[in-house]
């Protein structure tokens, strides 16, 4: 008797549904508390605290809809094998428009043109009422209408073009790659990976964004001085304007070896008090810079990834899994999809494993800043940004131990302060 693969999958997925429910409802009566944690007593204004507290809680009510009609819908998809019945009408529909169905590329593509469609149509409804409804009402959206649809438009384009390619090559590459498969897929991501990080900033953002230079004067001054100090290759400085879309705030960097930019939300300046905290926020990034924290982050993706690869070559010849799943046949993006959910346990304890790596590089981070003397405008600008951000300010520890990347505020400002804490 064959594994039933479909069914373990769906059971999973119901189950870790269950966890991160009970996981939400203990952070939905964290949004509830009435009070500020006692560190930010007298650090967060009241104001700011009930604002956050509302905002909070309004996407806490948005999430728990999303994820019931999301888990509903993917098991759906599963269980009802409708992932077999829309393969077969792509295939029709090529078909109808008098193309060679037997051409795995063609069906692919079909297929993707599909879900792409269903995805938009599905998805559309929680994110005009994310976008309209909760960010307007506490101020954060600043796009229009117009401006939501043409990006999603835009985004589509996108895709239509620099799908095709990447699509057509992994059949390729999985139909001819033999024993040394894992390897040729993984060589393949890694320098379209590559590829990507270095046209997306040039290519791809602005046609969302206006990448403007920081202007001359002292807050462009103090920045070029610290990478100079720190010896970073800083190329380029820039203001984007995040404000045509929202109010939410934020710095980052980009780029390979010695062409490093720096990219300032305009939010950012407009929000921080004095040049000094936008300084500290850089520092901090530098920090992750410095500490290598960057490449040691890419090459554990590129070692999971390998791993991921080797791992759908011992089971993207098995009749049995495909069969399970409702396929009569083995195409080989139909593969990937269903590894995908079968791997599905290993996913989430990786996640959760990066998520306590990522935070204890946050920690050696901020430390790096005070070490740099930045310790009280960086924890100013950490508060600033909580405030306009209308971040959680209560938060569980269950919660933010499974999904948070970053360390909660209460635990930062307690590092910053603490004279003893290691900074390695």
């Amino acid at each position: 008797m064959a594994f039933p693969y479909l069914e373990a999958v769906i059971g999973f997925m119901i189950l870790m549904y269950i966890f991160e429910s009970f996981l939400d409802v203990r952070q939905h009566a964290a949004h509830k508390l009435p009070t500020l944690p006692k560190p930010l007593v007298g650090v967060i204004s009241q104001e700011k605290f009930e604002k956050s507290r509302a905002y909070s809680l309004d996407k806490s009510y948005f999430h728990f809809v999303h994820e019931f009609v999301t888990i509903l819908m993917d098991c759906s998809i599963l269980y009802f094998r409708i992932l077999p019945w829309f393969w077969k009408r792509s295939g029709e529909f090529l078909v109808y428009l008098g193309l060679n169905a037997e051409n795995e590329i063609f069906q692919t593509l079909s297929f993707l043109a599909g879900v792409m469609i269903w995805s938009q149509i599905t998805d559309l409804p929680f994110s005009l009422y994310s976008t309209f409804v909760i960010e307007a009402r506490h101020g954060f959206n600043k796009q229009t209408m117009w401006l939501f649809f043409r990006d999603m438009i835009k985004g589509i384009a996108l895709a239509i073009v620099i799908g095709p390619p990447i699509v057509a090559a992994i059949i390729v590459i999985v139909q001819k790659g033999g024993p040394y498969l894992a390897i040729y897929l993984w060589g393949f991501m890694l320098i379209l990976s590559l590829v990507m990080m270095t046209i997306y900033p040039v290519l791809i953002a602005p046609l969302f964004n206006k990448f403007t230079p920081l202007p001359q004067g002292e807050l462009r001054l103090k920045i070029e001085n610290l990478a100079s100090s720190l010896k970073f290759p800083l190329k380029k400085l820039f203001v984007v304007d995040g404000s045509t879309r929202s109010s939410h705030s934020n710095a980052y960097m980009y780029g390979f070896f010695k062409n490093k930019r720096i990219v300032l939300y305009d939010t950012l300046i407009q929000q921080c008090k004095n040049d000094e905290e936008i300084v500290a926020v850089i520092a901090h990034e530098l920090g992750h810079w410095k500490l290598n924290h960057t490449m040691y982050s890419f090459i554990a993706v590129q070692i999971l990834t390998l791993l991921q690869f080797g791992g759908y070559t011992l089971v993207r010849n098995s009749k049995d899994l495909f069969q399970s799943f409702g396929f009569d046949t083995q195409p080989v993006l139909i593969g990937l999809i269903i590894f995908q959910h079968t791997v599905i346990p290993l996913q989430h304890l990786v996640s959760f494993g990066l998520n306590l790596v990522s935070r204890a590089f946050e920690f050696q981070a901020d430390a790096f800043a005070k070490k740099l003397g930045y310790a009280a405008p960086l924890r100013a600008g950490l508060v600033k940004l909580q405030e306009e951000n209308l971040s959680a300010m209560n938060t569980d520890p269950w919660y933010s131990a499974y999904h948070y990347s970053h360390p909660p505020l209460v635990e930062r400002l307690a590092a910053i302060d603490d004279s003893d804490k290691k900074t390695e």
